[in-house]
């Protein structure tokens, strides 16, 4: 995580990362918090005051399914949001129904099974792979959307690197559709589920 300043008596820091918005929840009349997947960071929370409002500028950029680059201020209980650079919008930038169902359903993996302060930039350059290769209509969805959630949950321990087939290991998402077979897409869907059912999640 890059350091950017320290305020005098050492009690805040502010820190600068990208992040994926991966849910927003109102706070107050005007506040909102943001859970964010970032790649110095791991998941967390962040508040950020009188969003809501019309004035605010951040708003429209803190949207659901959202990339940016944002300052977050440490503090003592709780992390803040200070500036946002916005970067893309998946859900938006998405080509069809189909390729938004992608990126939701990535989401939704993330907000469940990534839990808490740990950062792994890996895991975050290769989601943010896979989401630029599912708002687009890839061939075989189905499959690259399988590939990747299995791949997640190996990197959050899910799922053991040993039972993945050596074809995929360290494949990039953009060619996932290369390699499908009806094998090995069954072999998957059976890792997928057992991995679930074990989270407890």
């Amino acid at each position: 995580m890059t350091l950017l300043q320290r305020s005098h008596d050492m009690s805040y820091k502010t820190y600068t990362t990208e992040a994926l918005v991966c849910g927003t929840f109102d706070r107050n009349t005007a506040d909102r918090s943001f859970l964010l997947f970032t790649k110095e960071a791991g998941m967390l929370y962040a508040d950020a005051r009188s969003i809501r409002e019309e004035r605010s500028r951040q708003r429209y950029a803190l949207q659901d399914f959202s990339l940016l680059r944002v300052s977050l201020v440490k503090g003592k209980r709780a992390w803040k949001i200070g500036s946002i650079e916005p970067i893309k919008n998946y859900y938006h930038d998405a080509v069809d129904k189909a390729a938004r169902g992608s990126v939701v359903h990535i989401c939704r993996l993330l907000r469940r099974f990534v839990k808490g302060e740990e950062a792994d930039a890996r895991m975050f350059e290769y989601i943010i792979a896979a989401l630029e290769t599912l708002r687009v209509d890839p061939t075989k969805r189905s499959f690259v959307e399988l590939v990747v959630s299995i791949q997640a949950l190996e990197f959050l321990g899910y799922v053991d690197a040993g039972q993945l087939p050596l074809e995929l290991q360290g494949l990039a998402p953009e060619k996932i559709a290369t390699l499908q077979t009806e094998k090995l897409h069954k072999h998957l869907d059976r890792l997928y589920t057992h991995a679930v059912s074990v989270s407890h999640l």
